[in-house]
């Protein structure tokens, strides 16, 4: 079967860049291994979506049919550190209407997949699988694992940081681990958040929440890996009396919504994110810490710019060529970089006990507090992947 573009991974990323596609004549093949689901009750999957990709997604009619009620806008944002500094960061302040969406990682994909099944240039094949790669001249052909073979002028690894699509083209990458999970949950409190993100800076890792619909929060605790697990052997009562205490009950007691899960955390860079016939998309080209918030963000930027990229091509332009490709790269090399030394920086800067460093950094969250301008340009860098 031919196909102009296959994209392996149907997660946000890969789905978000098939539906940016969807005018496009691109004959688009999308392998992934199971279609996205509703849960029941809340998904412990919560990512803070920024203004940028609130935009793409309301671009590709995606948006506007998700349920707002599962839906909550961050208003404020407060950060506090390891020994009395403080910052917080205002969207009213800095002439935004939010400073990011929270919202379940299934109530967007699901809404993507309703849009892919309707999409007259795409062709899913799911349940699906990868299992050999060829590439030639003029083409890529893919073989699944159910004997099917596929050609196209593109193969878009979208699949994830175990990507099979990057080991397969023989694209390096550099993995940090962080010896860290991040402990993430849904718990409902006893007092109204008013749509205020909190962040502790602690000596036992970094503790976000993340205001929900419903007077509820979201919770990632990105801690060693002996404090993570020390905290999953808590029964629930014992787990969530921590986190409110973690916060010095600034939002009452606490009742756990949906059960916990933790993650192991690292840092990934590639060498490169494109090569000949081949170029790789979100966690697939990048893994950063979580405690800026802006994996997926990343993701659907990705796939915004190549789309972009793919769908402006002459008749005669091939979607393959490594010309093509590079300017998706370049277009990408910044943000992704930035907020990988970024996250990767304040991970190890607070992380670290020394008390002369714990005083620098505690001072300079109380600096930056005082410093308008740079609040500004900080809060519209995180809204827009740009200054």
């Amino acid at each position: 079967m031919k196909f102009d573009l296959i994209i392996v991974g149907g997660g946000l990323a890969g789905a978000a860049l098939a539906v940016a596609l969807r005018r496009s004549a691109l004959r688009i093949a999308l392998v992934e291994h199971a279609a996205p689901k509703r849960c029941d009750g809340w998904d412990t999957r919560i990512y803070a979506y920024s203004p940028a990709s609130a935009a793409f997604l309301e671009s590709l009619g995606v948006w506007e049919h998700l349920d707002r009620s599962r839906l909550y806008p961050v208003a404020e944002m407060l950060i506090e550190g390891d020994a009395g500094g403080k910052l917080n960061f205002s969207a009213y302040e800095s002439g935004l209407a939010q400073l990011a969406w929270i919202a379940e990682s299934s109530l967007v994909h699901v809404e993507l997949w309703e849009s892919l099944k309707r999409q007259h240039n795409v062709t899913l094949f799911c349940p699906g699988a990868p299992d050999a790669m060829e590439r030639h001249d003029g083409g890529v052909s893919l073989v699944l694992q159910d004997g099917r073979r596929l050609s196209a002028r593109l193969l878009v690894g979208a699949d994830g940081r175990d990507s099979w699509v990057r080991q397969q083209a023989g694209i390096q990458a550099s993995v940090t681990p962080y010896h860290e999970k991040g402990v993430v949950a849904n718990l409902h409190c006893e007092r109204s958040h008013h749509g205020t993100a909190f962040q502790w800076f602690r000596e036992d890792g970094v503790l976000a929440w993340l205001p929900l619909a419903g007077d509820a929060v979201s919770i990632v605790w990105s801690a060693p890996d002996e404090t993570a697990d020390a905290l999953l052997a808590l029964d629930d009562a014992a787990f969530c009396a921590h986190v409110a205490e973690a916060g010095a009950h600034r939002l009452g007691a606490f009742s756990l919504l949906a059960p916990r899960a933790a993650f192991p955390l690292r840092l990934m860079r590639v060498a490169e994110t494109v090569q000949t016939r081949v170029a790789l998309i979100g966690d697939a080209a990048h893994a950063i810490h979580p405690l800026s918030g802006h994996g997926i963000n990343l993701g659907f930027q990705d796939a915004r710019v190549l789309a972009e990229e793919l769908a402006g091509l002459a008749s005669w332009e091939d979607p393959g060529d490594l010309s093509v490709l590079r300017r998706y790269a370049r277009r990408r090399a910044e943000e992704p970089f930035l907020l990988q030394y970024a996250t990767h920086g304040l991970n190890r800067f607070f992380g670290t006990r020394d008390p002369v460093l714990s005083l620098l950094r505690n001072a300079g969250l109380n600096l930056t507090t005082r410093l308008p301008v740079l609040k500004d340009v900080l809060v519209r860098y995180a809204a827009n992947g740009r200054l």
